[in-house]
């Protein structure tokens, strides 16, 4: 599935890329395989750096992880809606629009 315009964290692109390879995944096919998604790759700056840590709180109670909190500081950032598959992010309020999609 491609959504135009999506973005995608640095950080997050690091933990995909990672959990592929864990899978016994070839190097070049998962990276073939992120790249056909099409996603704008942003880097992770020291704005996102310090949002993605002060979200610390907010998120404590549900066990969102460095990488969650990097994709949430990225959608707060540009203004977007956050795709996500896990649905204790339903609960928190960022200002942001989260969907759960599955």
């Amino acid at each position: 599935m491609i959504i135009h315009g999506a973005l995608l964290s640095a950080v997050n692109l690091a933990e995909i890329y990672s959990k592929l390879l864990l899978w016994g995944v070839d190097e070049s096919f998962a990276a073939e395989q992120i790249d056909s998604l099409q996603c704008d790759v942003c880097p992770f700056t020291e704005a996102l750096g310090r949002a993605a840590g002060a979200l610390i709180l907010a998120t404590k109670p549900y066990g969102l992880s460095l990488g969650d909190r990097a994709c949430l500081a990225l959608a707060m950032e540009r203004k977007a809606k956050v795709y996500t598959t896990d649905r204790n992010w339903k609960n928190l309020s960022l200002g942001i629009d989260i969907e759960v999609i599955r």
